[in-house]
């Protein structure tokens, strides 16, 4: 059996052996078929397809992925939490497979060293982060199966990440938050594009934040809703000793 592990390790190529390497360390297990992994990490622009014509990225992993994820979770909460109703379930839940925690998630774990793409990484926006994540997740459980895949999530996520006291008190958006205050005060809130400039990538959007007749917050980002979140934040703390209270 040695003999043979040997002459399989030997018989991949010097770029392969390092890209095991890395996965393993990562993993804590041996991968069995890089080909999932390796797809894990291919961007759309490399345009690639497989024998049959079928696009080859790694979109749909990141779809299986973000399955495991939720599911993984959610009976880990049910565990945990005996009293825990549906929507307090649901909030808990959302706010571990938040796009703001998974793209922590990808940092922390350093996927984008294995992206192959065509697009230079300093044009990625900040979620490819988590998408590349999601797909991870779903090449370990067609690599490995459900168990292996279960055991990843709960020793390398829901272990050194998830605190559920903490969790308690993180916001996940900041513009629901807001938005549900004003609501419950039965304050007016609008939110006005004042500046709409650039284009492609290099396209900003400037942002103000109205309540009740006055602009409260300013922000500006790449997308009108990462610029409406960032005012929503600030508007946050404008008013957080009132909203806090409630």
């Amino acid at each position: 059996m040695r003999i043979i592990k040997k002459i399989f390790k030997n018989s991949r190529s010097p770029e392969d052996g390092i890209f095991f390497d890395k996965l393993e360390k990562i993993l804590g297990f041996k991968p069995n078929n890089l080909e999932h992994y390796k797809k894990a990490f291919t961007h759309r622009s490399m345009n690639k397809v497989d024998e049959e014509g079928n696009t080859v990225n790694y979109e749909r992993l990141e779809f299986l992925g973000d399955a495991m994820l939720g599911s993984v979770i959610a009976a880990h909460l049910f565990n945990k939490v005996p009293r825990g109703d549906e929507g307090y379930l649901t909030k808990m839940r959302s706010k571990i497979v938040s796009r703001e925690h998974l793209n922590e998630l990808g940092k922390d774990f350093n996927l984008i060293q294995f992206v192959e793409s065509k697009v230079s990484p300093k044009h990625f926006g900040e979620n490819v982060h988590g998408n590349i994540f999601e797909a991870f997740i779903g090449a370990i459980y067609l690599d490995k199966g459900f168990s292996y895949c279960e055991k990843f999530i709960h020793k390398k996520i829901i272990k050194p990440y998830v605190d559920i006291d903490r969790l308690e008190g993180k916001v996940i958006s900041y513009k629901s938050l807001l938005i549900e205050w004003c609501q419950k005060e039965k304050k007016s809130f609008h939110y006005e594009v004042y500046d709409d400039n650039g284009t492609g990538n290099l396209k900003h959007f400037g942002v103000k934040l109205h309540i009740d007749g006055k602009v409260v917050a300013k922000a500006r980002a790449t997308s009108k809703k990462k610029a409406e979140e960032i005012a929503s934040k600030r508007g946050y703390f404008v008013f957080q000793s009132q909203i806090d209270m409630k």
